[in-house]
């Protein structure tokens, strides 16, 4: 098997974007649901979690960006990385993360590469 990194973006500064309270409550059942069953099929590898909504950018010449990397109002809110035998699995298994059932959010599927490939 493979390793592959989940890479989780959604807006993560805008308020309207925010989940309130109980929106996080059914967002985080669904999450569970699925991160166990990929536990239980034996492909979650170690390794995983949510990002703080802090962060900075070191650019070249000195250069510090105060704030996470942002694209399209979006940036990267966590990862998880998982086993499998090829790109086409890992995305069937990333297709059924909640995190896609948002608005302007996205699931990066990359696999992992030993130094030198």
């Amino acid at each position: 098997m493979k390793e592959f990194v989940l890479l989780f973006r959604m807006d993560i500064k805008s308020a309207e974007a925010q989940p309130s309270k109980e929106q996080m409550e059914i967002y985080m059942k669904q999450w569970m649901v699925w991160i166990n069953d990929i536990a239980e099929r034996g492909m979650l590898a170690d390794g995983g979690n949510h990002f703080s909504k802090d962060g900075r950018v070191l650019k070249p010449n000195d250069r510090v960006i105060h704030q996470p990397y942002i694209a399209d109002d979006v940036s990267v809110a966590g990862y998880i990385i998982i086993l499998a035998e090829n790109l086409d699995e890992a995305t069937k298994i990333a297709r059924k993360c909640p995190i896609l059932n948002g608005q302007n959010t996205s699931v990066e599927i990359r696999e992992t590469a030993k130094p030198g490939e």
